[in-house]
């Protein structure tokens, strides 16, 4: 499946621990640009765009990895979200992803066929602490979903995650904090969640170790270039038994 980038609209809003070191706070200052400004994009109807031939330019059965310089539900966005979520369906060939941590605004957000949730989309709630995770993820779990992950990046603590890892989850990822201003992350913490998800019988990825990587007692400053190589060699992800 051919993965593809859709950044709809650009800008968003810190709003909680997670969001200190933002990546896209962080890109936008080196060409000096308000990461805060919500604005939409040229890429706004990437999915529906065709080629002189007629095809659209995105291949049919693309993974679309979608909103990931802003937040999906962010409050500027009200006015474009509903011509999204008709491209959305248009492609229905195609599965969506797109992260949040303004879940609690999904139920202002959905179009109205969204019924029990479109097959082709994924939502995925990002946490980073034990207080966003008891915060999030139960609207998260009683939101009409068809497919649910939950992102614990960047993990910034120990995250226990055993009384939300239903059926209704179908997969957890974690991920250290990039950036020359990273916290730590501990490796303990991220095995952790892999147990967790392990035991559950969700799948889980390990995506990223981040800048800073505490294992076995000892910090590691990770070059950019080998935060998600190491991660996978670190041999904890997890596929659900079937799968």
């Amino acid at each position: 499946m051919q993965g593809v980038n859709w950044n709809l609209w650009h800008g968003c809003h810190k709003i909680s621990e997670g969001c200190q070191n933002c990546y896209v706070y962080r890109r936008d200052s080196s060409v000096d640009r308000d990461a805060s400004a919500v604005t939409k994009t040229q890429n706004f109807n990437l999915p529906v765009k065709r080629s002189r031939g007629g095809e659209y330019k995105v291949p049919l059965g693309s993974f679309v990895w979608t909103c990931f310089t802003s937040d999906f539900f962010i409050e500027e966005a009200d006015g474009w979200r509903t011509d999204a979520w008709k491209m959305i369906k248009e492609r229905s060939d195609c599965t969506f992803l797109f992260i949040t941590k303004r879940i609690e605004r999904i139920y202002d957000c959905l179009p109205s066929d969204w019924g029990e949730g479109y097959d082709n989309v994924i939502i995925g709630c990002t946490i980073e602490n034990q207080k966003q995770a008891d915060r999030r993820l139960p609207v998260f779990l009683s939101a009409p979903i068809k497919h649910r992950q939950i992102f614990c990046e960047p993990l910034l603590e120990k995250i226990d995650l055993t009384k939300y890892l239903c059926g209704k989850i179908e997969a957890v990822g974690a991920g250290g904090e990039s950036g020359p201003d990273a916290r730590v992350c501990d490796f303990d913490w991220v095995k952790s969640l892999s147990e967790q998800a392990k035991k559950a019988d969700i799948s889980f990825s390990y995506h990223q170790t981040g800048a800073r990587l505490l294992k076995d007692g000892r910090l590691y400053k990770i070059d950019r270039r080998f935060q998600h190589s190491q991660a996978k060699k670190a041999g904890i992800d997890y596929n659900k038994k079937g799968m």
